[in-house]
């Protein structure tokens, strides 16, 4: 039988620093934890990552890169608003497998600058991406007029909720909107007062076919 590949030590790193850092939050652990958590020494870890920010902003390019592709593909033959729910429900999995990153959000913008710039200017390429969607939406007649600052705001709403989720929980934790799927409810309810008749039975249809947790099913967009 053949054996599954070793994984490299640069990898095994990155995979240790999200566990570890999704347990404990990235103020708490140091290097010389991951290290020791992988059984290297701490130069060894050095030679690959010569700072906390190295590893953060390893794992940053890593998530960018696997939230770019949730955004570009696309199933065939589907409607946005189905498009438009299975990136929901990709992105709230997302947010637990990298918990840390939002949890820490303010953290680590204060303490790493270079990630700090490249955060926010990953926000200003997803909200172009977002405004395309919605754009799809009116186009498909699924979306009533809304005047462009009303849509702006909104989808700020989006992005906020998207990005304090984690924390809301952690703070607000006796609420309700704890459980998993919540997130993609909540933002549902954000964009459904603007959406037509046909928009909300095309809504309610997808709602149906796919519920609000993230399938095994729903692996490929």
């Amino acid at each position: 039988m053949e054996k599954n590949p070793k994984i490299k030590t640069k990898e095994k790193i990155l995979l240790t620093a999200i566990e570890q850092y999704n347990k404990i939050g990235v103020q708490g652990i140091t290097s010389r934890h991951i290290a020791s958590e992988i059984g290297i020494s701490h130069g060894n870890l050095d030679y690959h990552y010569k700072t906390k920010e190295d590893i953060i902003l390893a794992i940053y390019d890593k998530m960018r890169e696997e939230m770019s592709d949730y955004f570009v593909a696309r199933k065939e033959n589907i409607s946005p608003i189905e498009h438009v729910h299975l990136l929901l429900l990709q992105l709230e999995e997302f947010q637990y497998r990298y918990r840390f990153m939002n949890l820490d959000v303010l953290e680590i913008t204060r303490a790493y600058p270079k990630i700090s710039a490249l955060l926010q200017k990953t926000s200003e390429f997803r909200k172009l991406q977002m405004d395309s969607l919605f754009q799809e939406f009116r186009k498909e007649g699924y979306m009533i007029p809304v005047e462009p600052e009303i849509l702006e705001q909104t989808q700020h709403i989006i992005r906020i909720t998207i990005t304090f989720w984690l924390s809301q929980r952690e703070v607000l934790g006796t609420e309700k909107f704890t459980e998993k799927g919540s997130m993609v409810r909540s933002i549902w309810a954000v964009i459904r007062p603007y959406l037509t008749e046909t928009g909300k039975k095309e809504q309610g249809k997808t709602i149906a076919k796919y519920g609000y947790i993230k399938q095994e099913s729903t692996n490929e967009l």
